[in-house]
């Protein structure tokens, strides 16, 4: 049965027999549109992990198509086979070693030649292979138009023209992948690199294929040019070969023969060759569009990239986004406040007085309802971050950073890292394994902590909305983000000039063009980050919350009354107030008391948690009809100057634990974390002492 993939329907999912699955490996160029293909074709029949001995995402789903099951695998991006990065060698390693069925292979029908580049050297690993011309709306909306029969015919590859965001004609492009699975072409068409270099692939897949068991694993010629481009990653694999003394030496002699042929390096040739082949390719098969016009991305360009005026316009683009999280967000967030105050009422009056009722009002409702007062707030900031991520503007904000980044000792394509870090620290700190210096990558995993992530957003509202006008929540916002970026720069000069001396490897930033998020992709970003946080909502912090109930409740003393001096007395000797006045002489330099601390250590799991760890510290026997801010208000202890203080410090302090193991993972030994874990504590106390002191000196409270 075939499937019909429309673009606002899913596909249905059946099973369909073992013998009948066909494993399906999606590669091609970032930003090509590889994800949108595979979102929808999977629809939401995907699920997330990571490669075996690695921590590079894989992305894995499933589809039937004419009775066929199809087990998909999205491969991270790769501009060619060459091994630069982990995410191209993972991707080069899966397709080499697990050998799928049929290859799709994801080409921007906007930049044909460069992609090809990558599909040349798929095409040579001599797996079936099946190209889709993505995005080839936008380039027939340029004037170009392309002869994908011809084009196939040319090269040697089933071409099939796709709009991947809309869903547009992918059921062709699964009957073409079926096909070419089911009934494979022994031998596909590959490169011709000219009489000279052929010369010299002849003399290494000769030697190549001594050794059954390493042709029956690699492809001959494949390796035989990997060889002259000077891969490291395959000379490694050619260790295994039984003839591999005889390999390297023909090498080196092939590689020197090549460079005094024709004057430059033999991987430069190689790549010319490509490319004069694919340059041949698309002269017959292509007509391009009016070089007259000038497309709207670069119209658009020339203003959001001014240099001048490209960097004003980033900051106020955020500070807008800053302004709207705290407009709009403001009464779901009162309502969601009044609805779990009427909740804690509710079960006030309709429940006995004894501990399960304290547990219910004073642990769960004002411990997870306090954190779930601020969901509008985090889904408006998501929504902002990701529409500015799906129009192709955070590449730009990116390359306006890269003079910046440059003077720290980095680059652009840092920036990327750090933007993501505004969402969550662990994805980006895993989006750094694409830079391909380590000095870089290390620096760079070790700054995005001091990026704001989502978790904190919470935190900041709380605070901002209890203390400050809501005119000026906003711009609070916006300067807690603001510090954060200038931390991160300062520490990346640090550790450029003094851990990690050298320069910065070159890279190209690609400016993908302009394109409007569908509201399909819209609603699956909100989809996934509300489920993400309710589902931490509904886990960690609920358990967490019930802990600090406990240790904020006993030890009890009964036959007490309650409220006024009493209850803040048993507070204060609560095992929880124990622990905090235990580190408050760290702490009151900061200005913070007991209260806060215990709220900063239930901080480490999740940033998150000083929301919730506050709703049960301050409602344990508190007016359920009383929102936390209220409550803080209400504290005497508390001051603008306090909050503003304790908002940077929750900025640059210890990240989480899941941070923390990702960073071991990413950077594979303790002392990178143990350095974070340092650094970071001592910045953040002495940042937050200055501000607390000169603030006090000047009479701010």
């Amino acid at each position: 049965m075939s499937v019909r993939i429309e673009p606002t329907k899913k596909i249905t999912h059946i099973h369909a027999p073992d013998d009948l699955i066909i494993t399906i490996a999606i590669a091609g160029n970032p930003n090509a549109g590889k994800t949108s293909i595979f979102n929808a074709i999977t629809g939401s029949n995907q699920h997330v992990g990571n490669y075996a001995g690695v921590t590079v995402e894989k992305k894995e789903g499933s589809a039937v198509h004419k009775g066929y099951t199809l087990r998909i695998l999205d491969l991270p991006g790769t501009y060619s086979l060459t091994a630069y990065s982990l995410d191209e060698i993972v991707a080069r390693d899966f397709i080499m070693d697990e050998k799928p069925d049929i290859v799709i292979n994801v080409i921007d029908a906007n930049n044909l030649e460069r992609n090809l580049n990558l599909s040349m050297q798929l095409q040579e690993l001599n797996i079936p292979m099946v190209a889709a011309l993505n995005m080839s709306d936008e380039a027939e909306a340029r004037g170009t138009i392309i002869n994908e029969k011809k084009l196939s015919a040319v090269l040697g590859i089933p071409m099939v023209k796709t709009v991947g965001n809309k869903g547009s004609n992918l059921d062709a492009l699964l009957d073409a992948a079926v096909e070419l699975a089911l009934n494979p072409v022994s031998h596909q068409r590959q490169v011709e690199y000219g009489r000279e270099v052929e010369g010299e692939l002849k003399k290494l897949t000769d030697l190549l294929k001594r050794d059954d068991e390493f042709v029956r694993r690699y492809d001959a010629r494949w390796i035989a040019v990997k060889l002259l481009e000077r891969d490291a990653e395959v000379n490694e694999k050619i260790v295994s070969h039984t003839a591999v003394d005889a390999i390297k030496q023909q090498t080196e002699k092939s590689v020197r023969w090549i460079e005094r042929h024709f004057g430059q390096a033999a991987d430069t040739v190689v790549a010319e060759q490509r490319y004069a082949y694919i340059h041949g390719a698309v002269r017959e098969s292509v007509i391009a569009g009016d070089s007259k016009s000038i497309p709207s991305t670069d119209v658009i360009d020339a203003v959001l990239l001014h240099r001048v005026l490209g960097l004003p316009i980033f900051f106020l683009i955020i500070w807008g986004i800053f302004q709207l999280t705290f407009i709009l967000g403001e009464w779901p967030m009162k309502f969601i406040e009044w609805l779990f105050s009427q909740l804690g009422h509710a079960v006030t009056a309709s429940v006995p007085p004894s501990i399960l009722r304290d547990l219910i009002v004073e642990g769960v409702i004002g411990g997870v309802g306090g954190m779930l007062t601020f969901v509008p707030n985090i889904l408006i900031l998501f929504f902002c971050i990701s529409f500015l991520e799906d129009t192709g503007y955070m590449a730009r904000a990116a390359f306006l950073m890269d003079n910046v980044m440059h003077r720290i000792g980095l680059h652009g394509q840092s920036f990327i890292p750090l933007i993501t870090g505004f969402g969550c620290s662990v994805p980006a700190i895993m989006s750094a394994r694409t830079l391909r210096n380590d000095k870089d990558r290390i620096t760079t995993v070790l700054i995005i902590p001091l990026m704001s992530c989502g978790a904190r957003l919470p935190v900041y509202a709380l605070l901002i909305g209890a203390f400050f006008p809501a005119s000026l929540g906003g711009n609070i916002l916006f300067l807690i983000y603001l510090i954060g970026i200038l931390l991160a720069i300062l520490m990346a000069l640090f550790f450029r000039k003094v851990l990690f001396r050298g320069a910065s490897s070159p890279f190209v930033m690609e400016l993908p063009p302009y394109r409007m998020p569908t509201a399909n992709a819209m609603a699956r970003h909100m989809g996934e980050k509300a489920w993400m946080y309710l589902k931490k909502a509904g886990t960690i912090i609920l358990a967490s919350s019930i802990v600090i109930w406990f240790l904020t409740t006993f030890p009890r003393e009964h036959h007490a009354p309650i409220g006024g001096v009493h209850e803040t007395r048993a507070l204060e000797m609560s095992y929880a107030g124990q622990i905090g006045k235990l580190i408050s002489p760290v702490l009151t330099p900061l200005g913070f008391d007991w209260k806060a601390g215990i709220a900063l250590i239930t901080g480490f799991a999740a940033k998150e948690m000083l929301v919730s760890s506050m709703g049960t510290i301050y409602k344990v026997k508190g007016n359920p009809d009383e929102s936390l801010r209220e409550a803080l208000r209400a504290d005497p202890s508390f001051t603008p100057l306090k909050a503003f203080t304790l908002m940077l410090f929750v900025l640059i302090y210890i990240p989480c634990l899941a941070t923390l193991a990702v960073v071991k993972q990413e950077l594979g030994s303790f002392k990178w974390v143990l350095l974070l874990v340092g650094y970071t504590s001592a910045l953040a106390w002495i940042v937050s002492f200055v501000v607390f002191q000169v603030g006090r000196f000047f009479g701010a409270g």
